[in-house]
């Protein structure tokens, strides 16, 4: 086998690979006895708090209501008695800043007691709030550097779990993190407010249909992570994967994924150990996975959780990224999160599944079978119709990030172009109803297979649209632009507040007909529907959302096409976004734009990064190895024409070339790299319209190089390596 010796010694690695650690026994411990086992859950709660206490604390996790601070020393007390039960000697706040990371600050039980012997404490006080350093996070100029006080508030509503390790646990308290001056910090806190925003319309819409003391309405997320998988041996051998998560060179394999055998294929057995552990992890954690499989690109995989509250499912989903990536370590391998870490092949997603519903009115968003009977299904799908449409920009400035603008738009993801995709059940029903009046729904029917021995499968009465964005799917919506990886926050964040601003508005159109024609609710509804859908219908859109017919089709109807991060993150500092955030409590004017101050300034950095790293790995590894193979090359034409032997110079030409275009766009990176801009928004522009074009390249020569320098000089491992050598 030829290749460099870093290369081979990684190759040889990998193809001796043996377990590290002995294998689980699963079935000496069945999955559902260990679901939850690490968690502070309702039931264990309800064992180890008295009666008073408990019903308090449900109260406000399932009503909403306040906390009542008299409860938190008890809460406390059967808190740390139950972690330090299963070995914990720390508890921790964790919470979730800008950065889109999980943080997390550590303190002991333990504190001496005066006679040289310690004791465990955790009262009240330490569970409600905690004071980590708030200065070196980011913040968006809500706080200067030297003004370090933040706070951490104990969420109630998620619950506290147990974090294992080696050589102990520790008590993980979700939290959220404010400054000094209250303003949030973090990724949890506006999803809270966003929360409320939302059950506070929803109900209203939900009275006006004659409900009385409704259940809190909640909304529901289901996120489906992709991610690679490469071997840790060519993890390490590749700076670029390590420092930027993706290959910014790499020349694509003899076979990608062409022949479609991945999807969905037999999982290789390192892979299913791993995905074993993960999930048992998982499940003590009480997170519910559910679906595993291989996905489209060679290494690529997805885990999915079934739906959970939008808060827990946020959290929950911060657990599952930190998972795969740990227990990958334990069998020697690595996983990767970003949205494209190999060119020319699919990218990772976290299609985040959403719905919105009640413990007394169930699934808001379910049809029946009867869609156009459906009144109240009817406004909360015509409410989301509307959002979707008023507020493209801001759902694509959501999933805006340099990670994610390789990925949008390309043929494995939705497009740059936010559209809802409803089916032909649904868009039938709403083009009645635009007309004077839905009397009917398309319906479902019975697939007839043609073999007698296999039964007759239900048949839904539409098909599905890979390439929406926003996809009807049955009960819910799919927003499939999400980064694979981005905190589902953000998303979350504004569909649960562009639906609060929806429902108020048709909560306000029914109740004022309403008053006026106590009998008319139904008329009422009527003229609200065919409103939003002669207005708002041009979100929907059923067909191919790759082909360029879309691209002038989507123009015509003036929806907006936002390809990079430059384009959409300004949609942030609209007005009507502005004036919508903060009329329904979400996020004030300052912490819209701090927001908006971070994301930038984060999209900045990374492409900073990674033109970094290209001329350090160009001018390091790839250069060096080019000007040997070519002084090879020359070296041999010398000798063979002292001999008197013709040697055709057509690759040591091609060579040379190449050698020339990669020294050349080196030296013009490094020269747009000394730009100064006046402004972050400029700057931003300058990475995304001059670095990035240099990057590439810098990366065409050194991808053609790669397929002419000799196998054994190459110094990075091959993408046929990582991908294909298991």
């Amino acid at each position: 086998m030829s290749g460099s010796k870093a290369r081979l010694d990684a190759v040889r690695a990998v193809t001796s690979y043996k377990a590290t650690e002995p294998p689980l026994n699963f079935a000496e411990t069945p999955a559902s006895e260990i679901f939850g086992v690490n968690v502070f859950s309702n039931k264990v709660m309800r064992e180890r708090l008295p009666k008073s206490v408990y019903k308090s604390l449900m109260a406000t996790i399932k009503k909403g209501g306040k906390l009542d601070a008299s409860v938190a020393d008890n809460v406390a007390t059967a808190m740390k008695d139950w972690a330090i039960e299963r070995g914990a000697t720390h508890y921790c706040h964790v919470f979730y800043p800008l950065t889109g990371l999980t943080a997390e600050k550590h303190d002991s039980f333990l504190n001496p007691d005066g006679e040289g012997g310690a004791i465990a404490e955790f009262g009240g006080t330490a569970l409600i709030q905690g004071e980590p350093d708030a200065s070196s996070f980011p913040s968006g100029g809500i706080r200067a550097t030297f003004e370090a006080r933040g706070y951490t508030a104990w969420d109630v509503t998620s619950p506290a779990y147990i974090y294992e390790n080696p050589n102990g646990t520790t008590l993980c308290i979700p939290t959220a993190f404010v400054s000094w001056t209250g303003e949030a910090l973090d990724k949890k806190t506006p999803l809270l407010r966003a929360m409320q925003a939302l059950d506070k319309q929803a109900q209203r819409v939900l009275k006006v249909f004659g409900a009385v003391d409704a259940a809190p309405v909640i909304s529901t997320a289901g996120p489906e992570q992709e991610y690679f998988l490469v071997d840790r041996n060519f993890y390490f051998a590749r700076t670029d994967l390590m420092t930027c998560g993706r290959t910014l060179f790499g020349r694509k394999a003899p076979k990608g994924q062409e022949f479609d055998d991945h999807y969905f294929g037999s999982i290789p057995e390192r892979v299913l150990a791993f995905m074993l552990d993960v999930e048992r992890e998982c499940f003590k954690l009480g997170i519910p996975v559910k679906t595993r499989h291989n996905e489209v690109a060679p290494a690529q995989y997805e885990i999915a959780p079934v739906y959970e509250s939008s808060n827990i499912a946020t959290d929950h989903q911060q657990l599952i990224m930190i998972t795969l990536k740990r227990v990958a370590e334990k069998y020697g391998m690595s996983c990767i999160l970003h949205e494209k870490p190999f060119a020319g092949l699919n990218g990772s997603g976290k299609h985040v599944n959403f719905s919105l519903g009640s413990s007394t009115h169930g699934n808001l968003l379910d049809p029946g079978a009867t869609p156009h009977e459906n009144a109240q299904f009817l406004v909360f799908c015509a409410a989301v119709i509307r959002a979707v449409d008023r507020h493209q920009g801001l759902l694509r400035a959501v999933v805006a990030s340099a990670n994610n603008d390789h990925r949008l738009g390309a043929n494995e993801a939705p497009p740059a172009i936010i559209s809802i995709f409803l089916g032909e059940q649904l868009t039938d029903v709403f083009e009645q109803i635009k007309k004077g009046g839905a009397k009917s729904s398309k319906k479902s029917g019975t697939l007839q297979i043609g073999v007698d021995s296999l039964p007759a499968l239900p048949k839904d009465a539409g098909d599905r649209n890979r390439t929406s964005p926003f996809a009807f799917t049955g009960n819910r919506f799919e927003f499939r632009a999400v980064g694979s990886s981005q905190s589902i926050a953000g998303p979350l964040v504004a569909l649960n507040t562009i639906l609060a601003e929806s429902l108020d508005y048709i909560a306000t159109e029914l109740e004022a007909a309403v008053k006026k024609n106590p009998k008319g609710l139904n008329a009422a509804i009527q003229k609200v529907l065919k409103d939003i859908i002669t207005e708002n219908g041009r979100i929907i859109f059923n067909g191919d959302g790759y082909s360029e017919a879309w691209h002038k089709e989507a123009a015509k109807r003036g929806l907006l096409n936002l390809k990079t991060t430059c384009d959409a993150l300004p949609m942030l500092l609209k007005k009507e976004v502005e004036t919508m955030f903060s009329k329904y409590g979400v996020l004030s004017k300052r912490e819209l734009h701090s927001r908006f101050d971070v994301y930038l300034e984060q999209y900045i950095l990374s492409v900073k990064v990674e033109s970094n790293l290209v001329l350090e790995m160009g001018r390091t590894k790839i250069f060096p190895a080019a000007i040997r193979y070519q002084n090879e090359l020359a070296s041999t034409c010398t000798n063979l024409q002292a001999l008197g032997y013709e040697f055709d110079t057509k690759t040591l030409d091609r060579v040379t070339a190449l050698v020339k275009r990669l020294q050349d766009s080196l030296n013009g990176l490094e020269e747009l790299k000394k730009h100064h801009a006046k402004d972050t928004m400029e700057e931003a522009k300058h990475m995304c319209f001059a670095i990035l074009p240099n990057i590439l390249e810098v990366r065409a020569a050194s991808d053609e190089l790669e397929g002419l320098v000799a196998d054994d000089i190459w110094p990075l491992p091959t993408y046929q390596e990582m991908l294909f050598i298991k």
